[in-house]
Parts: C-alpha cells; structure tokens; sequence
C-alpha cells in the first residue's frame, strides 16, 4: 500500500502531539514525585547534620553555620523551592555526605550502572528471545522444557541469592571472575562486569522468555501461518512472519523489565561491591543526603519516561495499523 504525502504529514502531525503530550506529562510526573521524595526524606527518622558531624564535639554556633550553608534553617517549602529553582538552572546542589556537587558524584559513577545495565540487557535479549522463539516452535520438545525449567529458576531465584552463588563458583571456588570491584577500565572492567550483568538477566531473561514464546505459540496458532505453510512457504520464512507479528509485547515485555533493570541494579552493585548508582543510592537514602537522592530519583523517573516513550514509538513502526490509525486521528 502506497501512503501519500497527505497521509505522511498526518502521521507526522499525529506522532508529534503524541510527543509533546508524553513530554509534558513526564515533566508533572517528575515534579509531583520530586514533592513525594523530598517530603518523605524529611519526614524520615534522623538529623542532616547529626550524620554529617557524627560524634565529634561541636558548638551550637557550628550546628546553625551548617544549617544555614545547606538551607536547613529555612522551612520546608522554601527548601524545596530553592532546591527546585537550583535544579531547572541546571544545579543540582553539594552532597552533604560526599562533599562535592552532585552532578560529579553522579558523573562519577554514571558509567559502571550505564555499562552494568546495558550489558545485563543484552545477555537477555540475546539469550531470550532465540530460546523462546525454538520453544514456541519445538513446543513439547527439550528445548521447550529445558526453556522452561530456565524461566521458573530464572523467575523464582532472588537477584542476591544468584550473585552470591555465582561469586562462590566463579570467583570464590573456581578463580575465573574477580570477587568485587569494577576494574581499571576498559576489558578489566568489562571483565569484572560479566557476573553482575548475568545476576541481572538471569530474572530478567526468564521474563522476556515467557513473553516470547507465549506470542509466538499464539502467532503460530494464527490463520495467516497455516495459509502460509499451506502456500508451501518455508518454515524460516513462516517463523520470521509470526516473529514481526509477536514483536510489540516481546518490545513491551522488554520495555518493563528494562524499567525493572534500572531499579534492580542496587541489588547486584550491593553484592558485587561496585562503585555504581545503585550502591549511591543506597548511601545516600541511609545518610539522608537529600540533594543525591533528589537527583538520582529525577534521573531514574527520565531514564524509565524515556524507555517507555521509546516503547511506544516502536510500537508505531512495528505495526501498520497503529500507524494507520494515528494517521486517522
């Protein structure tokens, strides 16, 4: 079918109000949840400056100079107002516990959680998807089964409870991996990463799994197969058909637990000692430094608004009729 330039200009149209919609909708989700942040940190248990000076002496005088240099002594709304102010001119304000601005801190550590998380995605993706195609396909076979036992152990195993086994294996019993740390870059880094990143899939792959061969069994349940196998149409080309066809929840499934990725990774730093966000996180809820945490929060909630605005888009070029119908629109 041919789409004409009137057409073209529709779809376009279309797309970008979903654009402009999505964007202004992140940025209320962002700012309500910076309220629901910033008022939890304050409300939980625990002093600024207590954790800050620990058990050293110190004079009345010393306590009100700290307050002030971090705006504690203000009320909260106006805390959070200077912190927002501060925030849209592209300062994100000074760690309390890390005394240093936080958009080094999180530079600092950006990377390993950026190449920790990339990397355990596409071990599922890689490992996934052709396994749950071939169970979808040899359904009742081996490798159905063998797909299975793996989603039920990939789905059950808690991430802690895999990273410890596997640094008792491959790292404690059978020296292949190093034990914790990231490395001094590069491949030693990489290196390190290998088994947190198989943590991660592990629970994650087992999810994309049942995704994948569940759409799949349904595809190749569908009509358009059998017409096809009936046409005399290979079987590769009969399974890469039903595969297009089954991609929007395999996409959708990998959207949600790349979501799940970002959130999972504190897990996987904590038990491999890794100087990620994740462990940052971590530190900073502990220690109530509130500007890290804030900053961290708004940086998760983009990272997931943006996977989930890059899902939808997907779904626009993998399916003609969602094009057709926004065209419509």
């Amino acid at each position: 079918m041919t789409t004409t330039p009137i057409a073209r200009a529709s779809q376009a149209r279309s797309l970008g109000r979903m654009l402009v919609v999505r964007v202004l909708g992140t940025i209320g989700i962002l700012l309500v949840l910076s309220i629901i942040v910033f008022s939890m940190l304050h409300l939980a248990p625990g002093d600024i400056v207590k954790n800050l000076l620990g058990n050293r002496a110190s004079s009345p005088e010393a306590i009100a100079a700290i307050r002030a240099q971090y705006n504690l002594d203000q009320p909260l709304y106006m805390q959070y107002l200077i912190w927002l102010g501060n925030t849209l001119t592209g300062d994100f304000g000074q760690s309390i516990r890390l005394q240093d601005s936080v958009s080094n801190v999180i530079g600092s550590r950006l990377g390993i959680t950026a190449a920790l998380s990339g990397l355990a995605f596409v071990l599922a993706l890689v490992v996934a998807v052709p396994l749950g195609v071939q169970s979808a396909v040899r359904s009742g076979s081996w490798i159905d089964r063998f797909a299975t036992g793996f989603g039920i152990v990939g789905l059950s195993a808690p991430t802690f409870a895999v990273g410890l086994l596997l640094l008792y294996v491959f790292a404690f019993y059978l020296p292949i991996f190093p034990v914790y740390g990231a490395g001094e870059g590069g491949l030693d880094t990489l290196w390190h990463l290998v088994l947190p990143a198989i943590t991660l899939a592990l629970g994650l792959g087992a999810i994309i799994l049942k995704l994948t061969r569940t759409a799949m069994l349904r595809e190749l349940e569908s009509d358009y197969v059998t017409f096809g196998r009936a046409r005399g149409l290979p079987d590769r080309q009969v399974h890469l058909i039903a595969l297009r066809n089954a991609a929007i929840p395999i996409v959708t499934g990998a959207s949600l637990v790349l979501t799940f990725l970002v959130g999972g990774t504190v897990l996987a730093e904590t038990t491999f000692a890794l100087p990620g966000l994740g462990t940052l996180l971590q530190g900073s809820v502990l220690f109530k430094d509130i500007a890290v945490v804030q900053a961290l929060t708004l940086l998760v909630a983009v990272t997931i608004a943006t996977i989930a605005l890059l899902a939808d888009l997907a779904y626009v070029f993998l399916d003609p009729r969602i094009r057709a119908k926004e065209g419509a629109q």
